[in-house]
């Protein structure tokens, strides 16, 4: 399990679904959401939709999701931690290209960083 206490603040981010369930749309299909959270501050950097039909971010979307966490911070983290079950081939390969460490894990090992952002998401939104 990871936890707060081992990191210091933009040391690591980590990507989570937000949801379990699908959002459903009457007009662009279902749809999770992805979340990136720096693991010591619990700081929700971002989130972006990912159509259900889309195994995983494009290179583009991949770029703009890092981009938009790096607004927050002003710079990268030394690693980001990618739940093992969530295909992220062109997220891992910009995170690298931006001489950031990539780590997979289980979506398990996140809840006690990830939970309440889950919670709060499904309280606002469903997706169960």
């Amino acid at each position: 399990m990871l936890h707060p206490d081992q990191f210091e603040v933009n040391e690591a981010w980590i990507v989570f679904k937000l949801n379990d369930e699908p959002i459903h749309t009457n007009t662009d299909g279902d749809f999770i959401f992805l979340a990136l959270i720096d693991a010591a501050s619990y700081f929700l950097l971002c989130f972006v939709p990912l159509p259900l039909k889309q195994a995983e971010l494009t290179q583009v979307e991949s770029s703009r999701f890092l981009e938009d966490g790096y607004v927050h911070k002003h710079r990268w983290p030394e690693k980001l931690i990618i739940d093992t079950g969530q295909p992220a081939t062109f997220l891992a390969a910009e995170a690298e290209s931006r001489g950031i460490e990539v780590l997979r894990g289980p979506a398990d090992h996140f809840q006690p960083i990830v939970g309440e952002a889950q919670l709060t998401f499904r309280m606002q939104f469903g997706g169960g």
